[in-house]
């Protein structure tokens, strides 16, 4: 892996005409995110050999440098502000899927990434749908990140809160049944009462954020903020993803560039209708490993 595009406080910082450090990014509070960064894997310049990846070597990233460059933004003097970033993968000719999932878009480094993303999350947001195609299970615990969630004050897993307005969700899931931390379920205030009841009996904490049967983005992220979660993920998909970009509450998107064409009439990462004026976000890194990119854009 490769950085082709370095980001640090100082260069960030110019962009936006602030201060040096006043944004956070790069930073992980408490220092170092997971052990010992690796030799050269701090403090420096732009071009220089002081920061992770930015000797240009093509080689592994380990988990501790792969932490510090996606860090959240540090705590600001009125306390965690909500910050939802979204991870997901596109092929060259804008395929978010292939054959109904993202899997065999996706690399082994695409996979660190995803690992490193979900460990620094305190919730990783997921429409219901992608809840069914992908399969999904309970985020689990892993001893490197074990510490760095401990001093960030965080549980030993993120929890993962499932978008849904039906509630037609299967319980029996390794999601539901067996989490480390309790599944979320976001719903609005009209959903069923009997299919609330279900997933309470479930075992899912039941969240309302919307006063229809949908879930309003907006609600949404402050009922997480609410129960202390203020390190957002979501991981899609496109229809949610949609929906948070319309609703102007994503704050900086992951973006995984596979080289690969699929052709077809797969989703993109987005879905859902356009909004009235595109939103521009910068670039804050790109990263690259074996013809894939792996960028992080931010709201400017």
């Amino acid at each position: 892996m490769r950085r082709l595009f370095p980001v640090t406080d100082e260069t960030a910082a110019r962009a936006s005409g602030g201060l040096a450090g006043d944004d956070g990014f790069g930073v992980v509070e408490g220092g170092p995110a997971v052990g010992a960064p690796a030799s050269g894997a701090q403090g420096g310049a732009v071009g220089g050999a002081g920061y992770p990846g930015a000797d240009l070597v093509d080689r592994e990233w380990s988990l501790a440098e792969l932490a510090v460059a996606y860090a959240y933004p540090r705590q600001g003097p009125g306390g965690r502000q909500p910050w939802l970033r979204a991870n997901m993968v596109s092929t060259l000719d804008g395929a978010a899927q292939h054959d109904g999932r993202s899997q065999p878009i996706s690399c082994a480094a695409d996979m660190r990434i995803f690992g490193t993303l979900r460990a620094l999350a305190d919730v990783v947001i997921v429409g219901a749908e992608t809840v069914r195609q992908e399969g999904y299970r309970p985020a689990r615990a892993r001893a490197e990140f074990a510490e760095a969630r401990r001093v960030a004050g965080q549980g030993p897993a993120p929890a993962i809160a499932v978008v849904s307005a039906s509630l037609d969700l299967d319980y029996s899931l390794p999601l539901f049944t067996s989490p480390l931390v309790p599944t979320l379920v976001l719903t609005g205030a009209a959903a069923a009462p009997d299919r609330i009841v279900a997933a309470e009996k479930a075992g899912a904490r039941v969240v309302i954020a919307g006063d229809g049967v949908g879930v309003d983005p907006v609600r949404a992220v402050q009922a997480l903020a609410e129960l202390g979660h203020t390190r957002l993920l979501t991981e899609g998909g496109p229809r949610l993803l949609g929906q948070l970009v319309a609703a102007g509450v994503l704050d900086e998107l992951c973006l995984t560039i596979s080289p690969m064409l699929t052709a077809g009439d797969a989703q993109r990462i987005a879905g859902g209708p356009s909004v009235a004026v595109p939103e521009r976000f910068e670039l804050a890194s790109l990263l690259e490993e074996e013809g894939f990119l792996f960028g992080r854009y931010r709201r400017r």
